[in-house]
């Protein structure tokens, strides 16, 4: 719920006392039974509810997206299947999914871009998890640049791009394998590097582990690393230190 719109359409006579107190028994959250929505998020946070798709009811997702577009909330959801898209699609038509990432989007307003982050990832395998990082803070308002493929296998291919750094206020290295990566990339620039270890790798990157612990022991400075493919959470610190650096908290 945008209660600053709410309030607004009160001050100027759009809507009742009453009926905005109605509105406002929603909040801070609505029970669903099987789900408490958080609509207080955005005032309390600056960003809206986040929805984890994975391993939730089909019918339990459908419902939540109901509920928060009928709140005028622009809905983001991580790790969704195209079976849950087709299901929440028939309820909500305007909703998008992109395979790739596995996100799945209803959005009713237009987002300004501000700031910048880069978003680089060692090879083609970590498209995924780059992706879903990369589509995360864009809809939160960051703008963002792709830069893929450019891991250590082939250096050259990140030196011959270092011009796409220099207004960066953030970079989210996205790497797999060993995942040296990030601290090639934080050697490089002077802003803060979020290092996103993935699963990609043969049986001794052990899913991820052997990339997340290099990047836990670079000796790089400047390195945040956040979970085994976790770029929903690399995005949201990104976006955090992008409106830091823009001026702005929400």
């Amino acid at each position: 719920m945008d209660v600053a719109k709410l309030l607004t359409q009160v001050q100027n006579h759009e809507i009742t006392i009453e009926q905005a107190e109605e509105r406002l028994k929603n909040l801070p959250y609505e029970d669903l039974g099987f789900a408490k929505l958080d609509h207080h998020r955005k005032v309390r946070q600056g960003f809206e509810e986040v929805v984890y798709c994975q391993g939730k009811a089909t019918g339990h997702l459908v419902k939540i997206y109901e509920t928060l577009t009928a709140e005028g909330i622009d809905v983001l959801g991580t790790r969704a299947t195209r079976e849950q898209y087709e299901a929440v699609k028939e309820a909500v038509p305007g909703v998008v999914f992109d395979e790739l990432s596995r996100i799945l989007k209803a959005e009713k307003r237009e987002k300004e871009q501000i700031g910048h982050i880069v978003v680089c990832t060692g090879g083609t395998a970590d498209l995924p998890v780059a992706e879903e990082a990369a589509q995360v803070a864009e809809f939160f308002g960051t703008r963002v640049t792709r830069l893929f493929d450019v891991g250590v296998a082939g250096i050259h291919r990140l030196l011959s791009n270092l011009s796409l750094f220099e207004d960066a206020n953030c970079v989210i290295a996205v790497a797999g394998m060993e995942g040296a990566l990030a601290g090639v990339v934080a050697g490089l620039v002077d802003v803060p590097v979020i290092a996103v270890p993935t699963s990609v790798g043969y049986g001794a990157s052990f899913g991820g582990l052997s990339a997340l612990l290099t990047m836990l022991n670079s000796c790089a400075n400047g390195i945040t690393t956040v979970n085994i493919d976790n770029g929903y959470g690399a995005a949201y610190v990104a976006t955090q230190i992008n409106r830091l650096a823009c001026g702005r908290k929400g």
